[in-house]
């Protein structure tokens, strides 16, 4: 039993609790303190070990127009994925139809639902207090400090020598801390689970069943049609990058938390052998700008809603939704389930029943574990394209 792979116990975590749930109820009701007890020591990792990361690599490479270059390659990845994610999740929905005789409930308590257009602003993006952005695990906002001050050290040079020993040795430690938290992820995610399915019911697994494995069906074929061609076309070790992104993936997709996720995707894809400042770059930027599992989601949700109100929406209308799902969905994952708040200002700005959102809160843990996955593979991807485009040799 020793010799078993964290992989395989979180895999036992997640049977117990999806068993757990629906034996048990009641009792499951009573291990949300576990799930939380995880969740709260993962995102105790995540500001420190971003700053401390994100610092050493740059200020140990020395080199600013890197970093920019760096920064315009990355986004350049978001985009391309994240459109063709959005157009995947469009000719799914319509081919399926998974919204065809589901009915809407006019009586849907949407009043608790956020409403209004969510928009990205850029004033956001830079923050008042490190400690205010760490305190609130703001990772665009650390990312942008982290990245000035880094600049600011490798001006320096010399000087700034000990501040950068302690980043480095900062990040050391909390990888390390990252291992011991690890060791608690198969009780975390089989307690989220088994939640979820007491809470809910194993009919939650059922229900809307057409939508649901819409969805799994279109993830799976986003991993093999619009991620899995870059790691062709970069040259990436499919093996070793699989051993490297499968913890982060399971994890991902049984707590429904990208957070909980992304202090193993820095460590393993740091193993993987991407540099440390292209690491503590790309994946927390991706995590506002890269989130391909919400624009499949969103472009398949929005079009399920007027499917099951009955509006048919030309060719040139869902279009311009991309469009609008596109701008809206960067930028606000600190926004709690940002999903439904970006679908909700969607559906209010082309005059969609707004209690389309309330019918897909009953099946939205289950979506959610989808695009989440999904969300963490494609950043974890996204460092490693970055990496062998800047002529990085990866690990095999």
């Amino acid at each position: 039993m020793k010799r078993l792979s964290l992989t395989s116990w979180i895999f036992i975590g997640m049977a117990a609790g999806i068993a757990v749930g629906i034996v048990a109820p009641g009792f499951a009701a009573h291990l949300e303190p576990v799930s939380h007890i995880f969740l709260r020591l993962i995102r105790s990792i995540i500001a420190p070990l971003l700053f401390a990361t994100l610092v050493y690599g740059i200020a140990g490479s020395g080199d600013l127009k890197q970093m920019g270059r760096i920064g315009l390659k990355a986004i350049v990845y978001f985009e391309i994925v994240t459109t063709l994610a959005l157009f995947l999740g469009l000719g799914a929905v319509n081919l399926v139809r998974p919204g065809a005789g589901v009915p809407i409930s006019r009586t849907a308590a949407e009043a608790a639902l956020p409403q209004g257009p969510i928009a990205f602003k850029l004033e956001n993006v830079f923050p008042t207090s490190l400690l205010d952005a760490m305190a609130r695990n703001d990772a665009l906002q650390i990312v942008v400090f982290a990245f000035l001050f880094g600049a600011a050290c490798a001006a320096i040079g010399a000087k700034a020598e000990p501040v950068v020993k302690f980043c480095a040795s900062l990040a050391e430690v909390m990888f390390r801390f990252t291992k011991y938290v690890m060791y608690l992820a198969p009780l975390g995610v089989g307690a989220a689970l088994a939640v979820v399915i007491g809470s809910k019911g194993a009919g939650v697994l059922f229900g809307l069943g057409k939508l649901i494995a819409t969805m799994y069906v279109s993830a799976a074929i986003c991993i093999l049609l619009v991620l899995a061609p870059a790691l062709v076309l970069f040259r990436i070790p499919v093996g070793a990058f699989y051993r490297a992104v499968r913890e982060p993936f399971l994890i991902g997709f049984s707590t429904a938390s990208s957070e909980a996720a992304l202090p193993l995707a820095l460590e393993n894809m740091e193993t993987f052998g991407v540099p440390r400042h292209i690491v503590g770059f790309v994946i927390p930027t991706g995590y506002s700008f890269n989130l391909v599992g919400s624009a499949l989601y969103l472009s398949l949700a929005s079009v399920f809603v007027a499917q099951a109100a009955g509006i048919h929406l030309s060719f040139g209308e869902q279009l311009a939704m991309m469009l609008t799902l596109m701008l809206t969905s960067k930028g606000v994952a600190g926004v709690p389930r940002a999903a439904l708040v970006i679908l909700a200002a969607t559906l209010t700005t082309f005059h969609l029943p707004m209690e389309g959102v309330a019918v897909l809160l009953g099946v939205d843990a289950i979506l959610d574990m989808a695009r989440t996955s999904i969300n963490v593979l494609g950043n974890c991807l996204a460092s490693a394209v970055v990496a062998r485009w800047e002529g990085y040799k990866l690990a095999q």
